[in-house]
């Protein structure tokens, strides 16, 4: 049975992440939120600050930004699809994420990187250009 919390009861910002499934370990999500990347209501805070219902947080997960309501709290790590009715992602980040997403897709094909090494007949030829 899930243990959800009451008014007097209060779960730490760490805490709150790794139970939402934000963060694998309460030491990752206690290392991101004193390096200043997760904000809570727009300010940097220490791990230890207490999560209130409607706080809004912003989280780094990979390329980029996911702006969080709470809605529920918890302190003990769920399933993930349970993990997933603790918060909401405002629309805003979500047409942000698709937009960067979508960028991502359109440069990969444009990438400045060559294929691979050069192969012998390359490297025979950049080695005449250089010595001429």
């Amino acid at each position: 049975m899930q243990k959800i919390l009451n008014e007097g009861q209060s779960v730490r910002l760490d805490k709150w992440l790794w139970a939402a499934r934000f963060y694998k370990t309460r030491s990752i999500a206690r290392d991101a939120v004193q390096s200043g990347k997760v904000q809570y209501n727009g300010q940097r805070s220490k791990p230890g600050k207490v999560v209130e219902l409607g706080a809004s947080i912003k989280i780094p997960q990979g390329f980029d930004l996911k702006d969080v309501v709470v809605l529920q709290i918890k302190e003990q790590r769920l399933g993930a699809p349970l993990a997933q009715l603790m918060y909401e992602e405002t629309p805003a980040s979500e047409t942000l994420r698709a937009n960067n997403a979508e960028a991502r897709r359109l440069s990969a094909f444009h990438s400045p990187k060559p294929d691979g090494r050069p192969d012998k007949k390359q490297r025979r030829q950049i080695i005449q250009f250089k010595h001429q």
